[in-house]
């Protein structure tokens, strides 16, 4: 295909099939890539706005993959589709069904039983799905709408900014929130939190 998507830190690579999954042949750069995933992503969070969503729906494969795909549908063929390959970050591909059976169960019992916070309920929650990474690629953008989704129409909280509050400037947001998946990583959900709320 030619096109260069180099990624920055943090970000997945997408193997030479993955890359042949984009749907608009005319983009010919990250830039133009990003944009066009943006505004599909913008589609999707405006969907979710309208909508109320319980929980039994919301804690399901179906519902994972329909987000995924209605946020990125339009730009790759393989949206909304867990992924084929294995990555330098996720479960190996033939454990995300499971893995992620083993994680919509843990949250419905979080919140059955109050277990922990409404914000460490969902940011757990958002870690861990980025820590399966069910699909190609996307999967941050994804975990934190879908947190969002949670936190707004399940526990009828106010969403997360993801650091859009500080005044850091960009970069160093970015480095602030991967900092903050290392700890969660690491067994340390506080910081990843804190970030979500910033």
């Amino acid at each position: 295909m030619g096109l260069d998507l180099d990624c920055i830190d943090g970000q997945t690579p997408l193997d030479e099939d993955e890359k042949e999954g984009l749907l608009i042949p005319t983009i010919a750069s990250r830039g133009e890539l990003d944009e066009f995933e943006q505004q599909n992503i913008e589609q999707a969070v405006l969907w979710s706005l309208n909508r109320s969503f319980k929980i039994e729906i919301v804690f399901t494969e179906e519902f994972l993959k329909a987000l995924h795909k209605r946020m990125y549908g339009n730009v790759w063929g393989w949206a909304g589709k867990f992924r084929k390959t294995n990555k330098n970050i996720g479960v190996d591909k033939w454990q995300i069904s499971i893995e992620l059976r083993i994680l919509l169960d843990d949250v419905k019992f979080w919140h059955a039983n109050n277990t922990f916070s409404p914000d460490e309920c969902v940011i757990r929650f958002k870690h861990r799905l980025v820590s399966i990474h069910c699909f190609s690629n996307g999967n941050g953008r994804h975990s934190r709408l879908i947190a969002d989704i949670i936190i707004e129409k399940i526990y009828k909280l106010s969403h997360y900014s993801w650091g859009a509050t500080n005044s850091i400037k960009q970069s160093d947001q970015r480095t602030t929130y991967l900092n903050a998946i290392r700890a969660a990583d690491n067994g340390d959900i506080q910081p990843l939190v804190k970030f979500a709320r910033s």
